[in-house]
């Protein structure tokens, strides 16, 4: 699930800030960065955003700069990288022959002469407690908007069990229609081939489609399936502060089974076109649910 955080604060050292950012991923994935100096934080920080986050990309990003200053437009210049990057590309023009004038413009244009430099000098002596404490108000925000994000993906979620459930109510009303449809084709058929010689075995017939009707039954998929989805709902409505990303996951396979194997029993077009229509449903279920935690 995506998310950002931010936070920042002044210290004796200069301005501490924290950047979290996190994106969809199946597991925990986090990366720390961190001043020179700091490195002694880095598994720290680490296992502390760990104890908070269960899913996802997460990338925190811990910075020292200058103090806060008093002209809030003011925009942070470093002048001594610009200088750097006036006199490398004058020595290019030289080195190569080639024309052209080095102007603000061009300068400009790199995007590091605008950014803030970090201030590393000093930054082990940074108070850890500050920095997780910054830590945790921009995780804060971050999961503030996950939250958002997974009210929204809930909503989805129930529309799709939704519509898994009409499919499931067309493929109900299906399944025995086709056995009766198959039931007069064969007795058509061996009427026509007796041709009023013989009369028509209904007993075999019978015997014919209870053999047809052992080998197509889904009724024992269909059971499991709505059971599935039912556990689905009430995990759905009920949440869990441990998350239920994986737990959806494991479901969601289970959903999948089932209809894999109603499909290989279908033997019928429109039987078959509601088991693909069903089969499309859970796999963008499962999509989506590689968005949740």
């Amino acid at each position: 699930m995506t998310g950002f955080g931010e936070a920042e604060q002044d210290s004796d050292l200069g301005r501490v800030r924290v950047e979290m950012r996190t994106v969809n991923h199946r597991y925990l994935n986090v990366q720390v960065r961190v001043p020179g100096g700091m490195d002694r934080l880095q598994n720290t920080l680490e296992a502390h955003v760990r104890s908070r986050f269960a899913r996802g990309h997460l990338t925190l990003r811990v910075s020292l700069g200058p103090g806060s200053t008093d002209d809030p437009d003011a925009v942070p210049v470093d002048v001594e990288r610009a200088r750097g990057y006036r006199n490398a590309l004058r020595r290019l023009q030289e080195e190569l022959g080639v024309g052209g004038s080095v102007d603000v413009g061009l300068i400009a244009g790199f995007r590091e002469v605008f950014r803030e430099p970090e201030a590393e000098a000093g930054a082990e002596e940074l108070d850890p407690e500050l920095v997780l404490e910054l830590t945790d108000q921009a995780a804060d925000q971050v999961l503030e908007m996950r939250e958002a994000e997974g009210a929204r993906l809930a909503q989805d979620l129930s529309q799709r069990l939704d519509a898994m459930e009409v499919e499931l109510e067309a493929i109900e009303v299906r399944a025995p229609e086709r056995l009766v449809e198959h039931r007069d084709r064969l007795r058509e058929t061996v009427r026509e081939l007796l041709d009023g010689q013989a009369p028509v075995d209904e007993d075999r017939i019978a015997r014919e489609i209870a053999h047809l009707a052992e080998r197509w039954d889904i009724h024992e998929e269909l059971v499991r399936f709505r059971s599935h989805l039912e556990m689905f709902r009430d995990t759905l409505e009920a949440g869990s502060p441990d998350g239920v990303g994986k737990r959806f996951g494991f479901i969601a396979q289970e959903v999948l089974r089932e209809v894999n194997t109603m499909g290989s029993k279908a033997n019928d077009a429109e039987l078959a076109q509601h088991v693909v229509n069903l089969k499309g449903e859970v796999e963008r279920l499962r999509e989506q649910l590689e968005n949740i935690e």
